[in-house]
């Protein structure tokens, strides 16, 4: 019979069948009377399913078996910062549905609940993301994985919720140029080279010599941004002053890498990273503001402000897609409309502050008129 979980929080009805040696277990949303009978309807189906002798029982991949091998290639193919966030997608969904769960017994139903609670608890931008996730694992169990059910994905079927999301926040040019201030060496380096390309963080961490065209005048972008996860290339312009930057980096660098940017640091806890490429520099920019004393903000924080100011100084949308390497001008123009409200305020001031027959009258003088 059904047992009551109550280390969870809420607690939740687990329904668990064994017959013939064969385990089967289902966890229920919650520890609700309605999930009391439904734990007991699903162990008098699935003890009569097994004690059929002429049923062939195909089990579903389980839930777990579905993580572990959709996060497997999610990790060969796709950046460490996506493993890490589909991680944490999965981990939630076994916690809360059960590792031994079979996938073919996840109702819509189930999935609504799951998404709901992360939207009451998290935001409705979290659940969309998490939905997502999951949407995809399940796509690829169907195409990967044997004995995977046909039926349509619950976590589809359920609609998205409304989000609410704050503007991103875009440095003032003058507060990366107070950061840039208090860097030297290699770090100030690096700041140039994320402002004068608009790269993404990875794309700088694996940039290697023998991707800057010195000659040419420019240099190649390694990104993992496109559908598949294949790393692809992405050649951009390399203007004057950047040119010079970067050479003055390759006569004067300290380790000769093949890696433009490796781990300087001699401290007992980086010295065994000692001349590696970076994959993550955790906290640097946080140190740095703070030195700075200006609002932290982030290394694509640094993307976008590059955006900003072409888009400030007048450049067409077709430019900065280019020069952020966006495949639709859609996404752009999305992007471009994430960055804040500042240059619209500075548009509607110079083209309607001064609209109008003379001064505004006052509320008051109007009025009494």
């Amino acid at each position: 019979m059904p047992a009551l979980i109550k280390k969870f929080n809420p607690p939740r009805w687990r329904a668990a069948v064994t017959v013939n040696g064969k385990h089967k277990e289902k966890q229920l949303p919650d520890g609700s009377e309605k999930s009391r009978r439904a734990a007991e309807r699903w162990e008098e189906a699935m003890r009569k399913k097994l004690k059929t002798p002429e049923t062939i029982v195909t089990d579903s991949p389980t839930l777990l078996n579905l993580s572990n091998s959709f996060l497997d290639f999610v990790k060969e193919r796709q950046s460490r910062q996506t493993y890490v966030e589909k991680l944490a997608v999965m981990t939630r969904t076994i916690k809360r549905f059960g590792r031994d769960t079979e996938v073919a017994d996840i109702q819509v139903a189930d999935a609504l609940k799951f998404l709901s609670d992360q939207n009451r608890n998290r935001s409705g931008y979290a659940a969309n993301k998490e939905r997502k996730v999951l949407v995809t694992a399940w796509g690829w169990g169907k195409k990967y994985m044997p004995g995977f059910p046909d039926g349509p994905c619950p976590f589809q079927v359920v609609d998205r919720f409304p989000e609410q999301r704050q503007p991103r926040y875009v440095p003032p040019e003058d507060d990366f140029w107070a950061v840039y201030g208090v860097t030297e060496g290699q770090d100030r380096v690096m700041l140039l080279t994320f402002l004068f390309l608009a790269a993404r963080r990875g794309e700088i961490f694996r940039l290697k010599w023998t991707d800057i065209d010195f000659t040419g005048n420019t240099v190649v972008l390694w990104t993992r941004k496109r559908a598949g996860g294949d790393l692809e290339a992405d050649p951009v312009p390399m203007v004057g002053r950047l040119k010079q930057i970067l050479l003055a980096w390759w006569e004067h660098r300290p380790i000769k890498s093949e890696y433009v940017f490796v781990n300087l640091d001699e401290t007992p806890f980086c010295k065994q990273y000692l001349g590696l490429p970076f994959t993550n520099r955790q906290h640097l920019m946080e140190r740095l503001c703070k030195k700075a004393g200006v609002r932290e903000f982030g290394f694509h924080a640094i993307r976008h402000l590059t955006a900003s100011i072409m888009y400030r100084e007048g450049q067409p949308v077709s430019v900065i897609q280019s020069v952020l390497r966006h495949k639709s001008p859609q996404t752009t123009t999305r992007y471009l409309q994430s960055l804040g409200l500042k240059q619209t305020q500075e548009a509607m001031e110079a083209v309607m502050g001064n609209r109008g027959p003379g001064k505004v009258t006052p509320i008051k003088q109007a009025a009494e008129a």
